[in-house]
């Protein structure tokens, strides 16, 4: 068991340090247009299936509450959440369309919508970011791999250098930790996120 414990610590911090090579300057990517959203007061809206709909949540929470430092609510709002919305999409049209029937109700012009899938694959998931795309959102993909077909979809993608969901999920969530603080500190900064390093 303890050997177990050790090599899985020992894999998420091999796939970390990968990151760290790999996506650090696409996550400053990510944070800018994340950034420039918020400062336009323009709405964050993000998406996932399963372990994902959960992490979507979270940062729902975080935008909306607080990360690490006191300052006003961020516009954020996670798609996975009001269960009548859903069941009643996925009842009466079909489970792809969960997150592109509200990201035709609520996404305009200017918003960003952040989605999540290990595989990169998720139809709903890709339904929903083709959509906001032609609605003139932004959209920030989170995948695994070589970003499965979201990577062609995302203005931005960040693929997590693993080959299964669990350590594809621990690297998302530190993704998701880093630009919340980026977010937190470069929405309220003097200087435009293009200034800020």
């Amino acid at each position: 068991m303890i050997e177990a414990i050790r090599a899985h610590l020992q894999m998420s911090a091999d796939v970390c340090t990968q990151m760290a090579d790999d996506l650090a300057e696409p996550t400053a990517r990510a944070a800018r247009v994340l950034i420039e959203a918020v400062r336009a007061r323009h709405t964050v809206y993000v998406c996932g299936d399963g372990g994902s709909a959960g992490q979507a949540q979270h940062i729902a929470g975080e935008f909306i509450g607080r990360f690490l430092k006191e300052r006003p609510a961020l516009p954020c709002v996670a798609l996975t959440t009001d269960t009548s919305v859903l069941t009643a999409i996925a009842n009466d049209y079909d489970f792809e369309d969960v997150f592109a029937r509200q990201v035709e109700a609520l996404v305009e012009e200017g918003d960003v919508l952040w989605v999540l899938s290990t595989s990169g694959n998720s139809a709903n998931v890709l339904k929903a970011a083709s959509l906001a795309r032609k609605r003139g959102a932004k959209v920030l993909g989170m995948a695994g791999r070589d970003g499965g077909k979201l990577k062609e979809l995302a203005d931005v993608a960040l693929c997590v250098p693993a080959d299964s969901s669990p350590p594809i999920q621990e690297g998302h969530l530190v993704l998701i930790h880093i630009l919340c603080g980026l977010v937190e500190q470069g929405a309220f900064a003097e200087a435009a996120p293009e200034e800020q390093d």
